[in-house]
């Protein structure tokens, strides 16, 4: 199925919509650690809000679009697979240990995939009120107006010396993944006399979606992930692409990725991107099992 310019708008404003009901359910509740479960592990969480936006969330997109599929985090069934038909991809708290702490990096993740392809997206973190959209082929906007990234002649990505990196420890903590995790940080953080890459710094905040979107602004320079999901990434993407980011492979020498890998590297705008990708892949160390 394809879908028009005036469609996907409409899917698009329907998100913010929705969003914004979202944002208000967010920031009225109360989680408190107590009132939260574990799905994987003691750090794998998840509270009723997130049930109940979800809920509200899959009912709205789907009494408008009843022709549609919908994969949301809360609900999804292991082993489903996304097809070409279009899907709705949500993730209704993305940051919930954020959230559970009080820790204003949380968001709403809506996306929408057509032919599995990441095509509209819209990230809205209530806290802060940033509200980033995006449509393939329209550009990325910050708060409706703001084209990303917000430095529209962004500076050259110099190497990683000069960069600001964003990972996640995930909530994955033994095995292999988690020893390519540890490893790598400690190859970006060394000083060069031992090997290392010695990047401005790391950045471990909590959000795929909103790691995204400040790669989209060129907040964030790089982002490198291993274990998240299509929710947390499908709207993220969109923006990071329309943002003229890129998103290859976490393990290296993967220039093509989708939307179920479970491995990321993105990279903001700005001339040397393909350079950079490549000097930080030689930092990894090891390669990511997850997804494969």
């Amino acid at each position: 199925m394809s879908l028009d310019l005036k469609q996907l708008e409409e899917i698009r404003d329907l998100f913010v919509s929705v969003a914004s009901d979202a944002g208000a359910m967010i920031l009225s509740a109360r989680p408190t650690m107590g009132g939260s479960g574990s799905k994987k592990n003691s750090v794998d969480l998840v509270t009723e809000t997130d049930k109940a936006v979800e809920k509200m969330v899959s009912e709205k997109l789907l009494s408008a679009y009843p022709d549609f599929a919908f994969v949301g985090e809360e609900t999804y069934t292991p082993g489903t697979r996304i097809t070409e038909q279009p899907t709705f991809i949500v993730d209704p708290i993305d940051g919930t240990t954020n959230f559970i702490h009080g820790f204003p990096y949380v968001c709403i993740s809506l996306g929408l995939a057509v032919g599995r392809v990441p095509t509209v997206g819209v990230v809205f973190n209530p806290f802060t009120g940033a509200l980033y959209t995006a449509i393939r082929g329209q550009g990325a906007f910050l708060n409706g107006t703001t084209r990303l990234p917000l430095n529209p002649t962004p500076e050259p990505l110099a190497g990683l010396g000069s960069a600001l990196v964003c990972v996640e420890w995930g909530s994955d903590r033994s095995g292999n993944d988690y020893r390519v995790k540890t490893e790598t940080f400690k190859a970006l953080c060394a000083a060069k006399e031992e090997g290392g890459a010695m990047v401005h710094s790391l950045r471990s905040l909590g959000s795929a979606a909103l790691n995204l979107c400040a790669v989209a602004a060129g907040q964030l320079d790089l982002y490198w992930e291993g274990g998240c999901w299509a929710w947390d990434v499908c709207a993220g993407w969109t923006i990071l692409s329309e943002a003229e980011g890129l998103m290859v492979d976490a393990n290296p020498g993967g220039w093509e990725t989708g939307l179920e890998e479970r491995r990321y590297l993105a990279v903001r705008k700005g001339e040397g991107q393909r350079e950079l990708i490549e000097e930080f892949w030689g930092c990894v160390a090891g390669k990511l099992e997850v997804g494969l």
